[in-house]
């Protein structure tokens, strides 16, 4: 298995290890499939109805695993923000239920990319997925995150 683990920030609402209300989710490189990924298991805290997870929520795992794609490499400068996001929810995603977020890229170069998200339950069948149009983070705001690019680095040589 040829994978490594991504880099994390301190206070993300979903990687961040010391956000209280955080998910805490780990992403991984699978330079194999070129693919990146990550194990999640939604508590009832994420739910819209008793076992049910909250489709923002959902959309917000998907934004986030077909983003970091671009980080394959793990360079922190590869990191891009969303301009366009689009979710389709297949089925129910369950709480308390092991889940797998897989994201790639479609095509893209440093400055923008199509990248792609899905959301699978245990036996591979898709809670939800999306598509979406990543772009580079302007400078002005990756020159403000002071302690979290620091974090970022740190981690990127885990």
């Amino acid at each position: 298995m040829n994978h490594k683990r991504q880099p994390t920030s301190n206070l993300c609402f979903l990687c961040g290890k010391d956000n209280p209300h955080g998910l805490k989710i780990v992403w991984y490189n699978d330079y194999d499939k070129q693919e990146v990924y990550a194990d999640i298991a939604f508590s009832e805290d994420y739910r819209s109805y008793p076992g049910v997870t909250h489709g923002g929520i959902v959309a917000a795992v998907l934004d986030e695993t077909s983003g970091r794609a671009t980080m394959l490499d793990n360079d922190f400068n590869n990191l891009m923000v969303t301009l366009k996001l689009e979710v389709v929810y297949k089925k129910v995603t369950p709480t308390n239920t092991p889940l797998r977020a897989v994201g790639k890229v479609i095509r893209g170069t440093k400055k923008r990319a199509q990248v792609t998200a899905r959301l699978m339950l245990p036996d591979g069948s898709v809670t939800a997925e999306c598509t979406a149009l990543v772009y580079q983070m302007p400078g002005e705001y990756k020159d403000r995150w002071g302690e979290e690019a620091i974090e970022w680095q740190r981690t990127q040589a885990l």
